[in-house]
């Protein structure tokens, strides 16, 4: 578990979120964590191989086509658990390498976590971001 000094240390230095699995419809909550990141001040990338544009922004269709674009400082999943592993191994591979990698509430994967932890990774997994920005931003 990553200490709450370090994280709000981390989302304070980070610009730019890849939200991966994010989807243009409103009631999907990945839209709506990425519609309030992008309120808070942060540049969402949409990874979404489906759609050309999400919340104003060009959609990818996968990690390493938005790092192309984009220096990627926070990557926020929104994939089953089952599928998440190989985006954590997608993050990883990326250089430079995420500052932070997310998997959202209901997001679970021991391995992946172990993964990022030995390639020194900050991780946070079954949490949604919007919702620990905005008590860090409270206290």
């Amino acid at each position: 578990m990553i200490a709450q000094d370090e994280l709000r240390s981390l989302l304070t230095r980070a610009r730019t979120i890849a939200v991966v699995g994010l989807s243009p419809k409103p009631i999907r909550p990945s839209h709506s964590v990425a519609d309030y990141l992008q309120r808070s001040g942060y540049t969402i990338v949409p990874i979404n191989p489906g759609h050309d544009t999400i919340l104003g922004e060009r959609s990818y269709p996968n990690l390493a086509a938005a790092a192309k674009d984009h220096s990627i400082d926070i990557v926020n999943i929104f994939r089953r658990s089952e599928h998440a592993a190989a985006v954590v191994d997608e993050a990883l591979a990326l250089r430079p390498r995420p500052q932070l990698i997310w998997l959202q509430e209901g997001v679970v994967d021991a391995g992946a976590e172990a993964r990022a932890a030995a390639a020194g990774v900050p991780f946070v997994m079954d949490q949604c971001l919007a919702v620990e920005h905005s008590n860090l931003e409270a206290r």
